[in-house]
């Protein structure tokens, strides 16, 4: 029955979420708010809503650690796996407002992540710090869409066009957008128990869980999106929305769990010292990629694969404290980390330097 409740849970949070994002994105052209803003804070915010509707239960629940484990976990996934997985479909392009503002936004929040947690908790005023930085986010977006271009008119007009010609249909939206958070509270609340169960019976702590099943699980709309984008060659939005809703888990979703949490959210030494750090590095990893030449192309798509894969080995090896654990962990850490820092240094080296020659003719 436990299986039944987890699969019934997941299948909720993606109808939930695709329910939530097509009313918001339809109600949203009807009131005349820009396209870009749409895209940027709509569709990349809505995917994240079953992160927002696990972590909050999760939160107000005492199980903070699946809370934290959910953002942390969802982040590593979105970016390893999603831009991974895309970018083998087709080489992604990368836009410059990405390089030159979100993704330095992405990193700087992931630092700020484990600055607050150093004291062991994130509190309540660490969660209105986080919430009040989306509002100023969201903010922003709105100002900067009335200088967007005719051409970013035109690509995420053309990605929502069906739903401008839908304005008559309000009712029917605001519908799907209730029934969207309905289906969210109940799938949040079935998968969350699901995965209580689980980790109880395999004698998995809660945060391996969090940071893997219910990391993936829920976002999974993401990898919908994300996908799907990538199908139709609608490269930029692909990207954008896994950068948008990286920084949407860490202000919305742990800004507004931290602050609903009675005694704010507890935090293990060991996310502290390892999973926030992984969080902080792979959002690293992510600027000279997209420096580079401005695609992610299919081979850096395998080596992101490559590196989800080896971090879910690890956590599975820990969790079960293999012996083989020690080994593979050397490895990792004295030999495929540093050679691919090496790679990545050297890449972007001759990205710059090509730029500089260009520059001088």
């Amino acid at each position: 029955m436990t299986i039944l409740y987890f699969i019934a849970g997941l299948v909720f949070l993606v109808v939930g979420a695709e329910a939530l994002v097509r009313g918001a994105s339809r109600l949203a052209a009807f009131l005349g708010i820009s396209p870009l803003v749409i895209g940027l804070t709509v569709v990349a915010f809505g995917t994240s809503s079953p992160e927002l509707a696990v972590s909050i239960k999760s939160a107000l629940s005492g199980q903070a650690s699946i809370a934290v484990g959910n953002v942390v976990g969802s982040n590593i996934f979105n970016v390893l796996f999603i831009l991974g997985l895309s970018a083998l479909i087709v080489p992604l392009v990368v836009s410059r407002q990405l390089v030159r503002l979100d993704v330095p936004l992405m990193i700087s929040l992931s630092v700020l992540v484990l600055v607050l947690s150093l004291d062991g908790q994130f509190s309540r005023v660490d969660g209105l710090l986080l919430f009040a930085g989306l509002v100023v986010y969201s903010s922003f977006l709105v100002f900067q869409s009335r200088k967007e271009s005719a051409e970013v008119r035109a690509e995420y007009g053309k990605e929502f066009a069906a739903d401008s010609e839908a304005k008559s249909s309000w009712v029917t939206n605001t519908l799907m957008v209730v029934g969207g958070l309905v289906l969210l509270v109940v799938g949040s609340r079935w998968l969350v128990e699901s995965a209580v169960s689980f980790a109880t019976y395999l004698g998995v702590s809660e945060l391996i869980v969090g940071l893997t099943i219910i990391a993936a699980g829920t976002s999974l709309p993401e990898v919908v999106t994300s996908v799907i984008a990538a199908i139709r060659r609608e490269r930029d939005i692909a990207v954008g929305n896994v950068v948008g809703s990286n920084i949407f888990n860490i202000m919305g979703v742990l800004g507004l769990a931290s602050i609903v949490a009675p005694s704010g959210i507890e935090v293990s030494i060991a996310v502290i010292g390892f999973d926030i750090p992984i969080m902080i590095a792979v959002a690293l990893a992510c600027l000279p990629i997209f420096f580079t030449g401005g695609v992610i192309s299919r081979a850096e798509g395998g080596v992101l694969l490559g590196y989800y894969a080896a971090y879910t080995l690890y956590l599975v090896l820990a969790a079960s404290h293999h012996d083989a654990l020690q080994g593979f962990s050397a490895v990792m850490l004295y030999f495929v980390i540093p050679l691919t820092g090496v790679i990545l240094t050297l890449v972007v080296l001759q990205e710059v330097r090509g730029t500089g020659k260009e520059g001088t003719r």
